[in-house]
């Protein structure tokens, strides 16, 4: 893994944006949070600020890099660190952009209905084929990736490996009994296609962000964005 790659990715003002999309959609005040796959801290250490909240990461050289200017639990693990970890225990789970790397994905949400207390939130930010076939396209001009992936095939993250994409149909023997999908949002629908020049404008990122909020709920444009946010509620 490229960490100073990754690192300056979120750093970046397009980076900066995407969490603070994601966040628009996460107003938790008083919550037990478990954020699974939590990287850096970057999401962790903001709703710390407000929420209990316990963060789980795998990867020992990205917790080197960890914000936690608030106070939270950081565990080093995975599903082996949840399956110790009390029934009914969260208010709300975060897992974003995990799943893509996850074989089982079904025990994964196994655990996270364990663990989610009754109409408990689990927040999953997933890749969108669409919107990686229009960023492949027209962002990075690799008509190549962007026909592979409109043929099914999976494409390599600079970070993180194959990227093995999924569709919310791939969730539903998974989800259908244990949950409600309540909300999806959409982000970087527009932002994922333009050209970092463009980005480092003063004030890009404000009027960026008000431009993705404008459409996130619209389901036109959910689904062509890069990431769609997945809001379900435990039954």
């Amino acid at each position: 893994m490229d960490v100073d790659g990754y690192l300056a990715y979120i750093n970046a003002p397009w980076g900066k944006l995407f969490y603070r999309l994601v966040w628009h959609n996460l107003a938790f005040i008083n919550k037990k949070i478990l954020d699974f796959g939590s990287g850096f801290g970057v999401t962790a250490n903001h709703l710390a600020k407000c929420n209990d909240v316990t963060a789980v990461e795998p990867n020992s050289a990205l917790l080197e890099h960890r914000i936690c200017e608030n106070r939270y639990e950081q565990i080093t693990g995975s599903i082996d660190s949840l399956r110790r970890m009390d029934n009914d225990r969260f208010d709300v789970i975060l897992c974003h952009n995990v799943l893509e790397y996850i074989e089982n994905r079904a025990d994964l949400i196994a655990e996270f209905d364990r663990l989610l207390k009754k109409d408990g939130i689990l927040s999953i930010v997933k890749h969108n084929k669409n919107g990686k076939i229009m960023h492949k396209a027209v962002f990075e001009n690799n008509i190549d990736e962007a026909m592979a992936l409109l043929h099914g095939e999976n494409v390599l993250s600079q970070n993180f490996g194959t990227i093995n994409a999924y569709e919310m149909t791939d969730l539903q023997d998974c989800i259908a009994e244990k949950f409600v999908l309540e909300k999806v949002y959409g982000i970087r629908t527009f932002y994922g296609i333009q050209p970092n020049s463009f980005k480092c404008e003063p004030d890009w990122e404000e009027r960026m962000f008000m431009l993705e909020c404008a459409v996130e709920s619209e389901p036109v444009y959910t689904n062509v964005a890069f990431f769609q946010h997945l809001i379900l509620k435990r039954k």
